[in-house]
Order: structure tokens, then sequence, then C-alpha cells
């Protein structure tokens, strides 16, 4: 690792350490009571207290996000190969796909209770979220092959589907990837918003029961805890992602190649 990279991950990080000290001699100084803002001894104290409680809540949030998220990624992908293969298809039917990522999931939760059970109204807004950045960038990426190779792979008699295979889908990759860091997380962000428009936090399940919950107890250590893990868990989505996208791309593109310089 370069100095550069080093000082990239070194001084964010201790941003972060003076912010939590900061924070942490705040409150003891100015003797802030925990309702009104605790201490980060006193949310890792309580993170640690409750973790079967919490815990328990982190797996049903996290089964939700990854779940509408695989779905995602399959319905993306799909659609944007089928309008590729068919653009009257794709100027029917994009601008629903438009028109799904620009209602706010909050207004749309109520109505699918009507027709769905709690749980599968949360899936389906998580879906819904994290659907769009995936359709639109990998049909992006699979418009935006290199037309001097087209001319040369039709130059060569190749059909469309190697045409496809062997030049659209690799160029599509670094696309799909971006949607995918971004659909990842958005995944989490939808989970955590429908459960509490949708009312599965009323069934005691996800972490957002356990946010709601803690505000009507004026639990405000447990209430952190939980949004600390729901932190965590979009950093690592992240993360994982990214190093993800590095390991597919770092040996032939250049988005990648550049930063290792």
């Amino acid at each position: 690792m370069t100095r550069e990279n080093l000082e990239d991950y070194l001084f964010p990080t201790l941003m972060l350490v003076i912010a939590v000290l900061a924070w942490e001699a705040y409150v003891r100084l100015d003797h802030v009571p925990s309702f009104l803002l605790p201490a980060p001894s006193e949310v890792i104290v309580t993170l640690i207290k409750d973790w079967s409680t919490l815990g328990a809540s982190l797996l049903v949030t996290l089964t939700t996000t990854f779940e509408a998220l695989l779905a995602a990624i399959v319905g993306g992908v799909s659609l944007a190969l089928i309008f590729h293969l068919w653009r009257p298809l794709e100027r029917a039917f994009f601008p629903f796909a438009v028109v799904m990522q620009v209602t706010p999931v909050i207004s749309v939760a109520p109505l699918l209770l009507v027709y769905m059970s709690s749980g599968a109204a949360v899936l389906v807004c998580a879906f819904l979220v994290a659907f769009f950045p995936i359709l639109s960038n990998t049909a992006l990426g699979l418009a935006s092959a290199d037309h001097n190779l087209l001319d040369l792979f039709e130059l060569y008699g190749a059909s469309p589907w190697q045409q496809l295979r062997l030049l659209r889908l690799p160029s599509a990759l670094p696309y799909f990837l971006g949607g995918l860091r971004i659909g990842g997380g958005l995944a989490l962000v939808g989970a955590i918003v429908a459960e509490i428009a949708a009312g599965s936090a009323g069934a005691g399940s996800g972490l957002a029961y356990r946010i709601v919950e803690s505000g009507f107890r004026l639990e405000i250590p447990r209430m952190f805890a939980a949004l600390f893990l729901i932190s965590i868990t979009g950093i690592l989505i992240f993360l994982f992602f990214t190093g993800l996208s590095w390991l597919l791309l770092h040996r032939w593109h250049d988005s990648m190649r550049s930063r290792e310089r």
C-alpha cells in the first residue's frame, strides 16, 4: 500500500476517532442526561447488554435487505437485457420504472398493506428502492459498448448473441457494479423505512421496531445502538460491493487500475 493510499484511510479514521472522543467528553463534562444524548461508551454497553434482542432484529432486517437486493439484481439485469434486445419494449415500460423510482416508498407502503402481509409489503418496498439503480445502470452499460469495437464485430460477422456475450456484457459490468453499490445501500434504507411505514415495526421484528420502541420508552441509548447497527451494516454492504468491484475490474478496467497507481 502506497503512502497516498494509507493517508486516504488514516485521515478519515483519525477524524472519526476525534469526533467520538469529543462526543464522549461533551456528554461527561456537561453532565448531559442519557435520555437526551447518551455517551458513545453507554451506547456500546447497551449494545452488548441488549445484543440478544438487537441481534435478532438485525437478522430480520438483513434478511429482508438481501432478499430484496437479490430480487432487484435478477429483475433489474433481466429487464435491462430485455430492453436492450427489444427497444420498443423499453420505450413502453421504462417510464413505469421511473415512476416507481420517483414515488416515495413511504407513500407506497400503506397501499401495499391493503393487498399484502406486512412482511411481504416491506420486502416489495425495499425491492422497489433498490431495483431502479441496477436497471438503469445495467441498461446504460449495455448501450455504452465501444462503437469501434461494435463495427469490428460486425465486420467479422459476429452474431447479435456473440456481440452481447463477448462485448456488451463485459462493457456493462462496471456500470452494473456501480448500480449494485448504490442498490445495496438503498435496499437497507428501503427495508428500514418500509418497516416503519408499512407497520412491520408493530410486529416487533426488525431494527425499525427497536428504534420506534426505544423512542416511545425514552430508551435513547438503545435507539442509538440500533442506529449504530444500521450504520455499520450499511458501511459493510458498501465495502463488500466495492471490494467485489475491485476484484472483478482491477486487472482490466481503467476505473480500478487508475486507483492503484
